[in-house]
Parts: structure tokens; sequence; C-alpha cells
């Protein structure tokens, strides 16, 4: 049974809260400790909402997991609840990643990066500010803000983007004015007023929503997708990294996410699927995102401390 505590971190200031998987197994420990994934949700996700069984999944294979809310959502502290900025996640990115070097028998130059969706790009900026990550999974992942944007108007018109931006204008006079924020939906039916309205998504992220998830966003955030574009980072990744793609991805363009793994070269490893965005958590394609990855990460070398340990036997 996996062996999983609630622990916290600081980031910048404020207390986010996270779970820790520990390894069931001592297979891949080193005299240096073991590897540790760090792993967070994508846009507007909480840890409760289809992550478990990937944590879990890496836990019977021998590697902690470090699973954390950002600030403002789910159980972490932080106000304004529900705002999702890319620099604020990026940032708390970091600091769970010294959280997860500091736990008891973790190696901490074998921290695996783990992201989805909009996480997804955020591990792609953080594996090239950190030269001691050692892998990376971008799964599913939205590496272009003007291309997830593009594909808004593609399934919605461009006058949505139009709507988006006059909603995240109010909150961001809100925001000056020093008023509570104006939040709009997540997630909703096609022709709603939600940042995510592709068909199917609805349904997808209900299904696997976690009791601390909800449907809100502070509206500026439709102000800052486009500035979101960790696809410019690909190419000074030193590391491998494993894109998973869903051809059929409505929400993360799979075509932006194909340019990142080209623009990564030699370090990308890069599986597609015959999916849409929300199919990754749950069922039949959880279970092979989650074998291919697995695969991947014990034929590394640098995750696995084959490489150390045998300069040690030598």
């Amino acid at each position: 049974m996996t062996n999983r505590q609630d622990v916290s971190f600081e980031s910048n200031g404020v207390t986010c809260r996270a779970w820790h998987f520990a390894a069931a197994t001592d297979e891949i420990e080193t005299p240096s400790g073991r590897p540790c994934v760090v792993m967070a949700h994508g846009f507007g996700g909480t840890r409760d909402t289809g992550l478990a069984g990937y944590a879990e999944g890496f836990a019977d294979a021998g590697l902690d997991v470090l699973l954390f809310d950002y600030r403002g959502f789910g159980d972490s502290d932080g106000t304004p609840r529900q705002h999702i900025s890319f620099r604020r996640q990026r940032s708390d990115y970091r600091a769970a990643i010294a959280a997860a070097r500091a736990l008891d028998g973790v190696d901490p130059d074998r921290i695996v990066l783990w992201g989805t969706s909009y996480s997804g790009g955020h591990v792609i900026a953080e594996a090239v500010a950190d030269d001691r990550i050692a892998a990376v999974i971008s799964m599913t992942p939205a590496v272009d803000g003007a291309a997830a944007l593009l594909a808004i108007a593609k399934h919605s018109g461009f006058r949505k983007l139009g709507v988006l931006t006059k909603h995240g204008l109010k909150d961001a006079g809100h925001l000056l004015t020093r008023r509570s924020p104006h939040r709009i939906a997540v997630v909703g039916e096609p022709g709603s007023l939600a940042v995510i309205t592709a068909p199917g998504a609805l349904e997808g992220y209900l299904a696997l929503a976690g009791p601390t998830w909800r449907n809100e966003v502070c509206a500026r955030t439709a102000l800052e997708v486009a500035f979101n574009r960790p696809i410019r980072f690909a190419p000074g990744l030193r590391v491998p990294i494993m894109f998973q793609i869903g051809d059929h991805d409505s929400v993360a363009p799979p075509a932006a996410a194909a340019r990142a793994a080209t623009k990564a070269g030699k370090f990308a490893h890069t599986k597609t699927y015959p999916i849409d965005h929300f199919d990754v958590y749950d069922g039949q394609w959880q279970q092979q995102a989650l074998t291919d990855q697995l695969e991947f990460l014990l034929q590394s070398p640098r995750v696995t401390g084959r490489t150390e340990q045998k300069a040690m036997n030598s």
C-alpha cells in the first residue's frame, strides 16, 4: 500500500500543501538516496483531480513523489483564490523542487519534473533554469499560449477572444480598485462564458474533479495566456524529456507540442496517442501513459542512478 503523508512548504512566504508519496521499494535507491518526482496539475486543477494514480504508480516503482497544490488552489494558502498566473505557478514549482530535495532519503540530484496541460509547459521552463534536474515528463502539454488562443478561436470564434479580454479587463479593474476578483468558469459547454469550451471538455473535467476543485478562475488570467510560451525554452533543454501528445487534443494544440519536441532535439522522446485532452487521467489511456512514463524514467541513468552506482563499484 502506498505510504502517503501530508506535507507543506513555503513559496514566497505562502504555505503550499502537498502529498508526499514515499517509494514503496528500494530497487533504485543508491547511497545518495532515491529519485523524486515533483508534480502539479494544469490549468485550474488541484492535486486531488486525477493525479493520484500517477503518483502511486511512481511510488510503486521506487520513486518518491511530491504532488502539490499551487498558491490559491486546493488546500494551499494564498490570495486571491483561483488566480492562474504562470509566473506564480513556476515559482511554486521552484519552491516544491527545493522542498523535494530536503525530503528524508531523496537524492537532490535525481529530481524529475512532471507536468500536464498548463504545467506541462512549466516543467520545460524550470528544467532549463535548474541544471540539476534529472528528467522531465510533459503530458498533453500547453506549450504556446498564442497557439492555445488560436485553438479557442477555432472552436468558438474570434468573438470569444474578445469576450474573454473584456472580462479580463474587468477583473484587472477590480484589482486596481482593490475590489474582490471578477471570476469566470474554467471550463464550460461550447458557447458558454468559460476559458475552456472545447467540445467534451466540461464532461472530461467533471469526471476527474476532486473535492477541492472549483470551476472558476480570476478573469485576468485571460490577459496573460498569450504571454505564456514555454516553447521558447525548449531549445535550452539539456536533460531527457518525454512529450506525450494527444493527436486529437482540443485544448492543448498537438502541433505546438510537436514543435517543442523538435526544438528540444536529441533530448526529446515523443509518444503520440489517438486521444483528446482529458483521456489521460483515467482508464486505459491513463494506464498506457503511466506505463510509458515509467519505461522512460527507468531507462534513464540520471534517474535510476546507475551511472553513479557503476562509478562507485569500479
